[in-house]
């Protein structure tokens, strides 16, 4: 998976195109992320003993192919290469200016 934790990323498809956020938790196996701010939806919980019910607002799942890395230097939205330095070590790379991703 390209997409990494703490990244920032472009939504390209769904209702919030266009947003940008913040990625809270990446699920591989899935192939889908969570975006802080980002596919809001409304959650009804029920009462527990400790805790109050009602409805929460919280983030939904989106697609992993539906939001782009932005790059930190050039501030463009892009899907990552990877490129293999000599010792065997991978790294993600900005496809636009050729500075890697952290």
């Amino acid at each position: 998976m390209i997409i990494k934790k703490k990244d920032t990323v472009l939504v390209l498809a769904g209702k919030d195109k266009g947003k940008k956020g913040e990625v809270k938790s990446v699920n591989p196996t899935k192939n889908t992320v969570v975006v802080t701010g980002i596919n809001m939806i409304s959650k009804h919980v029920k009462p527990a003993q400790n805790k109050q019910g009602g409805i929460i607002k919280m983030e939904a799942a989106l697609d992993a192919s539906n939001v782009a890395v932005i790059c930190a230097k050039c501030k463009k939205a892009m899907t990552p290469k990877i490129s293999i330095a000599a010792d065997g070590t991978k790294t993600r790379v900005c496809r636009k200016c050729n500075e890697p991703i952290i």
